[in-house]
């Protein structure tokens, strides 16, 4: 392209750019980076594709979507029924069931990428991504898996690296001192290593409660750290998905009444959970996940064993001591692991520099959901929504529309130019 031969140029025979950057291999790429093979960033890359778009994506990993792949534990299973955790321009086969498996959900995702011809450079590490606003560029430098540097150079910029790029894993004072086996659920892959042990599991949201349920399926004895507030809901209503019946009563009523209907169904179905040491929010399901980002809890079968003591609930914990751990409530217990189900967090800030779409404190876009995915000088985001693979997909399908758009109208203007240019010099003596 002729606007990549006149960076070079400019490069070329300035001496500062020589002098500040070290020599590295350098690729200038036509159409937009994506910076993340997970479900968000195959799902950009797709509908780029669909519109004869190329797109490179550059993974940190070996394989796409890794969190999945790597770092879940073997029975997890779709939280949502399938229809509602599709990419766009491709469905489930119909023979999944309506929670998919791990491993279903991972061929999906393979076979997605094979469909559309996602090929992403796999263990590239995106260490620094700048905009150079003097050739009107992305700068996008990574580090291999030997350590080599390579640098990117694009027109547009996707952030797809999501809500869960790193593992969040709490400082309690005393951990040195534990001595038994701690681990995050990402470390996490079955209770069979755990069978006759006394288990602390920190974190009641969804993970943390399967955790719980998959631990007393294999005689462990678990114990439940709930150091919040949390709505737990039943899985289904009536045969129904409890969030896409949510869903459909979004449509005629509205959300405060949406919510009170699933807290008189829940309180009918489940009982009343301050009881068990599961108090709710003040706000409804619906509205606290609105607020706050966080999700409520679908029950898999975990609150029948908090009803039969087979998992204990406990409050915050203070200190750790010798395979001790002393609670907020001064009472102190013996565990022999403790697992944090305590989630995950933005990576944005670590990588990318730039102080005005994304914020330095979450690593969020600053703008709320449906207006977080496009921010300055072609730089995009996607998987940050807060509200799953449904959010993403909208995401990706706005960011494709955006840069075929941007593209047509750069393409528009440098055909006017060159003719303007022509037509001057065919009328000049």
């Amino acid at each position: 392209m002729d606007c990549f031969r006149e960076i070079e140029g400019k490069q070329a025979h300035d001496p500062l750019f020589h002098r500040m950057n070290k020599p590295s291999r350098r690729v200038f790429v036509p159409g937009p980076i994506i910076v993340g093979a997970g479900p968000s960033g195959l799902a950009v890359a797709a509908c780029l594709q669909e519109k004869g778009l190329p797109s490179m994506v550059l993974e940190r990993s070996s394989c796409i979507a890794s969190l999945w792949q790597l770092k879940t534990y073997d029975r997890l299973r779709l939280h949502l029924p399938k229809q509602f955790c599709e990419l766009p321009l491709m469905g489930f086969p119909s023979e999944f069931p309506t929670y998919p498996t791990k491993e279903q959900f991972i061929d999906y995702l393979e076979t997605y990428a094979r469909k559309f011809e996602i090929r992403p450079r796999f263990n590239e590490t995106v260490s620094h991504a700048e905009y150079d606003k003097v050739i009107g560029f992305w700068r996008v430098k990574t580090v291999g898996k030997r350590f080599e540097e390579t640098e990117y150079m694009c027109r547009w910029l996707v952030a797809a690296t999501g809500e869960n790029a790193e593992a969040v894993v709490p400082e309690i004072d005393g951990t040195g001192e534990f001595g038994g086996d701690i681990r995050h659920t990402s470390y996490y892959k079955t209770g069979k290593e755990f069978t006759g042990k006394k288990v602390l599991v920190v974190g009641c949201g969804n993970s943390g409660m399967e955790v719980c349920l998959d631990l007393c399926n294999h005689s462990a004895s678990p114990s439940l750290v709930v150091r919040d507030t949390v709505h737990v809901l039943p899985r289904e209503i009536l045969g129904k998905s409890t969030f896409g019946l949510s869903m459909w009563l979004l449509k005629w009523l509205p959300m405060r009444l949406v919510d009170r209907f699933l807290l008189i169904v829940s309180r009918l179905m489940l009982g009343d959970t301050a009881r068990l040491g599961l108090d709710r929010p003040e706000k409804g399901p619906l509205e606290h996940k609105n607020g706050s980002g966080k999700t409520p809890v679908l029950d898999v079968g975990t609150l029948a064993k908090i009803k039969s003591g087979d998992v204990k609930v406990c409050p915050g914990i203070k200190k750790l001591k010798r395979h001790t751990v002393e609670f907020l409530d001064g009472k102190m217990e013996n565990f022999d692991a403790i697992i944090f189900a305590t989630g995950y967090k933005s990576n944005v800030p670590s990588w990318l520099k730039e102080g005005d779409m994304f914020s330095e404190e979450d690593g969020f876009p600053k703008r709320p959901f449906p207006n977080g995915w496009k921010g300055e000088c072609g730089l995009y985001a996607v998987g940050f929504t807060k509200r799953g693979i449904l959010g993403a997909s909208m995401d990706a399908r706005r960011i494709a529309e955006d840069i075929e758009w941007c593209r047509n109208e750069e393409a528009a203007s440098y055909d006017h130019n060159h003719r303007s240019v022509l037509l001057m010099k065919s009328s000049s003596p």
